[in-house]
């Protein structure tokens, strides 16, 4: 899926801040992201794993963290 394709997606589904997270890693603001694996970044698996793969893309280090509270 292109860049267009995932970003006209985002629009359509009202998800502003994915979109901005997704400028922030093109400008290089965003370097890191830390994401419980078990929630993800969208409720969409299909569209979770485009947005992941694409910020890994443009250079961000997705860092998983557990979801257990110790």
């Amino acid at each position: 899926m292109s860049i267009e394709e995932i970003l006209n997606l985002l629009k359509e589904k009202g998800l502003t801040d994915i979109i901005e997270l997704i400028e922030d890693a093109q400008t290089g603001d965003l370097e890191e992201l830390e994401l419980v694996e078990s929630v993800g970044l969208l409720y969409d698996e299909t569209l979770n794993a485009e947005v992941l793969k694409l910020l890994q893309e443009l250079g961000v280090k997705i860092v998983f963290v557990t979801d257990d509270e110790e």
